[in-house]
């Protein structure tokens, strides 16, 4: 077998079209990779080599069939083959020999796309950013696709003595095994065959991220055992040889207990440095238990998207194949470029379709990017919708976030995708829904003030309205999570009492306390004035035992929200005027807990600060603080609108940040610990002293959870400002809150996850494109130069003695 590898190897090497056909290949990816703007890596603006991966199989397609087609059909067009047999060869050792000589020719093509890497590694920002991991684990990828091919190509070289023959009949070969079985696949009649999972490209994707899964290893080596068996078998057929029945089996029937087991026993080495193709263990038993088939649609879909949003499009693509791997083909999943789909519908129709998709929540978002030729804009709609029987969960594939550059932000959607796609089919397949309660009785905010809060919660959980006073203690263990969305009056013992109690059971509380009564409206009511004073919930001594003291203070905050101001009239008309209001700051989560981890900046109102007590067995995390540049005022305190008229001095408000929200965990004292029961109290309840491990968030400021109402009494989305039309981060606070609060498996954990961010240098592509572009594509012609000229002066050097 090594003498025939060594023949095949020096013959194919001393030919002129060995180097012509590598040239070509190289020439051709070069071009591709460095020069063409839709797979140019310096348009790209990442630090990988995604696009040679992407584009190096169409490639081989030709590539490799030139190298294979003369490897058998020239011995029998030539009549050397009966020469071959007379030495002591068996047939598989000529025919492993012969593929072994043609794969490490491909192996030789490739080496030359090592320029590649230098370069990506020199550009990239620092020098050197570039996961070479992932790379390595890629061109292993790129490797068994080559032996895949390499057998097709010898099984195609086997039946026919025609080189041009042998040639096409592997192309069409090599292309229909790579995206033939995908086409089959859309055929309405064979979509529940899974066909795809026959065809190369399914399994090559999952590879070439840098992630050797042992069921694509195990494909790629039955595809490639699999021809080459072919290819022995025309043989012998050839010779007129008879082929026992018993050799058939002994060498098909591991192959086929290969593919079996490998189903079932599998495991995934992850070659990237973060290790971010790896899924979490609580992701994989999400999947794994899956019970039936999910259907995953992603939207964000379409030509002439700008490179964050082509890396984002990949990384979703990459994170459901991830997650699909483990979900026994439960999930399924597909991208759709919706404005294609409706664009030849009729007018009307188009207007309903996205209305219909709008009412869903996936909406279109106009999106302004940088050209070489200016300014473009481009409709996107970066949605996913999680489809499990007749439940729907939209997922935002976008986390935005103020003061963070496009990168930055791409980076952190990237970062999210798979809390966010686990925790969608986590409440898509799940049967009942946890109950979250919203109290009322005491003046809270009301279902318009509530309503997109209540909506947005409503996909996950069964959310309603209850009265502390009324509802029975039974009842209201019921209750996953209690949310007090800002009381106005006092609360009884008997209130105060279930409230503790329920905390001692292990229930979940969100406290969105006032402890100060101001509010904008009155201020305009009241000629630009009003004492702010403090209110009386009863509730002081309550969370002071649990371990904090909202105080009776108000946060003014040079970092505020703007709010409209009548600034005078002119011909009949007011003149308003935004300015920034002190009393509402926004507030910037840079804690690294996962309920605000990359959340937006979040809207607040008249917010007061918290004090953190020393309590035993609770641990405190502060999860949002104000700005540095800050002041507090104690109530009571005068509020006036004529303080916007005055610039406000820097010097007044310099300090340090204050705790505004604060998650508390561990075991509670009872607040009713060594006391007597209310006598209100008509139900027996016994009084537990210590509560079991529980967790409750609070937050000293009561509107962050009330939406904007339009003036025909319309509600706006929670955190969007209708006056400055921006939108806040309120809603994924509540959601994460709710999440982490209701769910103790840890699957929020997930938020934490980070990715390095792995950019090109844009300022020296600009500057040095076109050398760039020249060391790529003539530097690896120049090295198969070099090695034709050094292999032909080694022949004549050893031919000529």
């Amino acid at each position: 077998m090594l003498s025939i590898l060594k023949k095949e190897i020096t013959s194919y090497l001393s030919s002129l079209v060995a180097y012509v056909t590598i040239g070509v290949f190289l020439l051709v990816l070069g071009l591709f990779l460095w020069v063409f703007p839709d797979s140019s890596i310096l348009d790209y603006g990442y630090a990988g080599l995604d696009s040679l991966f992407s584009t190096a199989p169409y490639l081989f397609m030709f590539l490799i069939p030139a190298i294979t087609m003369r490897s058998l059909a020239e011995e029998r067009k030539e009549g050397t083959f009966e020469l071959l047999f007379t030495r002591p060869l068996r047939d598989w050792e000529i025919v492993i020999g012969k593929y072994l000589a043609c794969l490490l020719i491909v192996l030789f093509a490739l080496l030359p796309t090592l320029v590649y890497y230098f370069s990506v590694s020199t550009l990239g920002t620092p020098q050197g950013n570039i996961d070479s991991g992932a790379v390595i684990g890629s061109y292993i990828g790129l490797f068994l696709l080559g032996g895949a091919f390499v057998a097709i190509g010898m099984f195609a070289s086997s039946i026919t003595k025609n080189q041009i023959i042998a040639f096409t009949v592997a192309v069409f070969l090599c292309f229909f095994f790579y995206s033939g079985f995908d086409s089959l696949s859309q055929l309405l009649s064979l979509q529940e065959f899974n066909l795809q999972s026959l065809g190369i490209t399914e399994h090559y994707q999952s590879v070439s991220r840098g992630v050797l899964d042992t069921r694509d290893l195990a494909y790629f080596l039955l595809v490639a055992a699999f021809f080459i068996w072919l290819t022995l078998f025309i043989l012998i057929k050839q010779r007129q040889k008879k082929l026992r029945g018993t050799v058939i089996f002994s060498l098909l029937s591991p192959l086929i207990f290969l593919g079996l087991i490998s189903q079932w026993v599998f495991t995934r080495f992850d070659f990237t440095t973060e290790k971010r193709f790896t899924i979490s263990p609580i992701s994989r038993h999400i999947m794994d238990s899956l019970q039936k088939p999910v259907k995953v649609t992603v939207y964000l879909q379409g030509s002439g998207l700008p490179s964050g949003l082509r890396h984002l499009q990949s990384a979703t693509k990459d994170m459901l194949s991830d997650l699909k791997a483990y979900s026994h083909g439960n999930i399924q999943f597909e991208f759709i470029d919706l404005l294609s789909s409706i664009k030849n519908l009729p007018q009307d129709k188009q207007k309903q379709t996205y209305e219909d998709f709008e009412a869903k929540g996936v909406v279109g978002q106009n999106l302004s990017f940088k050209t070489d030729d200016g300014v473009s804009q481009k409709l996107i709609f970066p949605e996913a919708v999680v489809k499990a029987g007749d439940r729907e969960i939209v997922v935002n594939l976008i986390q935005t976030r103020i003061g963070l550059s496009d990168d930055e932000q791409i980076n952190n959607s990237i970062q999210n995708l798979e809390y966010a796609f686990s925790s969608a089919i986590k409440k898509a397949v799940k049967g009942g829904k946890p109950q979250i309660g919203f109290t009322e009785g005491h003046h809270e905010l009301n279902d318009v003030q509530l309503n997109d809060a209540m909506k947005s919660l409503s996909d996950g959980f069964e959310v309603g309205r209850l009265n502390l006073s009324a509802i029975p203690f039974k009842a209201l263990m019921n209750i996953k999570l209690l949310v007090i969305p800002k009381p106005d009056t006092k609360f009884t013992e008997l209130e105060k009492f279930k409230l503790d109690q329920y905390i001692m059971r292990g229930g979940r509380v969100l406290w969105t306390i006032d402890q100060v009564s101001a509010e904008l409206d009155s201020l305009r009511g009241h000629g630009g004035e009003q004492l702010a004073f403090p209110k009386q919930l009863n509730l002081d001594d309550q969370l002071f035992r649990y371990g904090v003291r909202i105080n009776y203070d108000l946060i003014a905050d040079l970092s505020a929200a703007q709010i409209p101001v009548s600034t005078g009239d002119v011909g009949g008309q007011a003149q308003i005027q935004m300015l920034p209001w002190l009393f509402y700051p926004v507030l910037m989560p840079l804690a690294k807990h996962p309920i605000v981890k990359n959340l937006d900046a979040i809207s607040s109102q008249f917010v007061s600060t918290i004090d953190l007590l020393e309590t035993e067995n609770v641990k405190k995390t502060i999860l949002l603080s104000s700005s540095p540049y800050n002041h507090k005022v104690t109530a009571p305190h005068m509020l006036s609108l004529q303080a916007l008229e005055q610039e406000p001095n820097p010097n007044d408000f310099k300090g340090t940040p204050k705790t505004v929200a604060v998650l508390l965990e561990g075991k509670f004292v009872s607040n009713w610990r060594n006391r007597p029961l209310p006598d209100s109290l008509k139900e027996p309840v016994t009084i537990m002293p210590e509560s079991v491990p529980t967790k409750m968030v609070v937050i000293s400021d009561g509107d962050i959870l009330k939406n904007q109402v339009g003036r025909d009494g319309s509600p706006y989305p929670l955190g969007y400002d209708h006056y400055t039309q921006q939108s806040y981060g309120n809603k994924n606070l509540l959601l994460n809150i709710a999440d982490y609060m209701t769910d103790d498996s840890g699957l929020i954990a997930l938020r934490t996850k980070e990715i390095k961010i792995r950019l090109l240098n844009r300022a020296r592509i600009r500057n040095e494109k076109l050398y760039w572009q020249l060391v790529n594509t003539v530097g690896p012609l120049a090295l198969v130069l070099i090695c034709a000229i050094f292999q032909h002066y080694f022949r004549r050097r050893k031919y000529a003695h």
